[in-house]
């Protein structure tokens, strides 16, 4: 003979289920953004065409460079690759919001995965 559950007994069961879900259920907190980008050098690009595309951000494009200077954060790896995008993100970070784009005479691209290394910090700005 089986006993047949009361509607009170399934409501009980149904919200102590929810309660369960929603305990287990990892939150995410708002901080938490899905869409930062970065802007680094494109690895196919030759380092002279680099080199000018750092120059210019460094200079007429506005982007700060001085962590990418001897004895500072970035320098090491000390190579264009490495330099230009730093420079390029700085850039990128700094103007994002004012149009400004990851281009560089196609010499970079924007990643969703942070280029920081050790005590070089890449710049994020949502």
């Amino acid at each position: 003979m089986k006993k047949q559950m009361s509607s009170s007994t399934h409501l009980i069961i149904l919200s102590l289920s929810f309660l369960l879900l929603f305990i287990i259920t990892p939150t995410i907190s708002g901080d938490v953004s899905f869409d930062e980008e970065w802007c680094i050098a494109d690895e196919q690009v030759p380092d002279d065409e680099l080199q000018r595309a750092l120059d210019w951000a460094c200079g007429k494009g506005g982007a700060d460079c001085r962590n990418i200077q001897m004895k500072q954060p970035c320098f090491y790896p000390n190579t264009v690759r490495d330099h230009a995008s730093y420079a390029f993100n700085s850039y990128y970070q700094k103007f994002k919001h004012k149009g400004a784009t990851c281009y560089f005479n196609s010499a970079a691209m924007v990643t969703s995965l942070d280029p920081s290394h050790g005590s070089c910090k890449f710049e994020y700005v949502p």
